[in-house]
């Protein structure tokens, strides 16, 4: 047995001690073995760490939250699989969550929210996760509270977006609220980089069904063409998002859903243009596409064949 093998065992022995000092310094440690020693991550995570950390983000400690969840996060890098073959990793990282606004420590919680998108890189991943509708919900609940911070909601939003990225999960966004706080970000956050991973989440929601009524609920097209709109100087990824919002939202509501779009994007016309001229390499393609559903050229089989039977093209935005 090596040297690393031998203090992960020792350092992992420490986690189950009665002394909650032991146990503070020991998370101390792994949390900073994990960062600044990649080689260490599989070793501690076939020590039996996982377990343990899971179970320390109940703990009353802020502390102990912290150099647990960030231990986790450190531990996707290399040992996604070990995390979620761990019984109720899933459900630990839902309680620190939901306590986001009482028991939870800030820090803990954007790393859980971290945690989650990294493995949430996963495919096969995505509808496990998308199934706990408590951590779909308390991510929704984070970017709709007044009191979040920015770092927690940008977290957040990165976790949605993992989330989203699988298609069945989308309505579930949809029917637990995420549509009104992802729209009330847009409208009243300032901060270009949330608005920019709100508009992210808000592209991938709107390749569902459902997303056509519940969007029309909160004006969401005009909204999205407001973005386009040159004058309001939105950053490139931000307009990006929008036209593949208006894209994924014409393809699952057709021909009717594009008349809608063609009418209030006649004024957005050279905003869209310069998308399609200027955008990055995907970018253009969509922007090229929604030109062509403002100028009626619009066939709900071609179309779908043509710009979104490309898996990592729909699912970058």
């Amino acid at each position: 047995m090596d040297v690393k093998q031998r203090t992960a065992r020792s350092l992992v022995s420490k986690l189950s001690s009665v002394s909650e000092q032991t146990r503070s310094e020991a998370l101390s440690e792994l949390r900073l073995t994990t960062k600044q020693d990649p080689d260490s991550r599989p070793i501690i995570a076939e020590a039996g760490a996982i377990p343990y950390l899971a179970e320390t983000l109940y703990s009353s400690s802020h502390s102990s939250q912290e150099n647990a969840a960030a231990t986790l996060l450190n531990l996707t890098l290399s040992s996604r699989e070990a995390l979620m073959s761990t019984r109720g990793l899933l459900d630990a990282l839902a309680h620190s969550l939901s306590h986001h606004s009482s028991t939870t420590s800030p820090l803990a919680v954007q790393s859980a929210a971290a945690t989650l998108h990294s493995l949430l890189v996963v495919d096969s991943y995505r509808p496990i996760i998308g199934s706990k509708r408590e951590i779909v919900y308390s991510l929704i609940d984070i970017i709709k509270s007044p009191n979040s911070p920015p770092r927690s909601v940008k977290d957040a939003l990165k976790a949605m977006f993992g989330i989203a990225l699988y298609p069945l999960n989308r309505s579930t966004l949809i029917d637990l609220g995420a549509v009104a706080p992802l729209f009330s970000l847009v409208l009243k956050d300032g901060r270009v980089g949330i608005v920019e991973d709100a508009t992210a989440v808000i592209a991938q929601i709107a390749g569902c069904e459902e997303s056509e009524a519940e969007f029309a609920r909160f004006s969401g097209i005009g909204i999205l063409i407001d973005l386009l709109d040159l004058a309001t100087g939105c950053s490139p990824r931000i307009k990006e998002n929008a036209v593949s919002a208006l894209l994924n939202l014409v393809r699952c509501g057709g021909e009717h859903v594009a008349a809608d779009v063609r009418d209030m994007a006649a004024v957005v016309v050279e905003g869209i243009k310069d998308v399609a001229e200027n955008g990055g390499s995907k970018g253009k393609i969509k922007g090229v596409a929604l030109l062509k559903v403002i100028e009626g050229e619009f066939s709900n089989e071609s179309f779908h064949n043509s710009y979104y039977n490309d898996a990592q093209f729909e699912n970058s935005t």
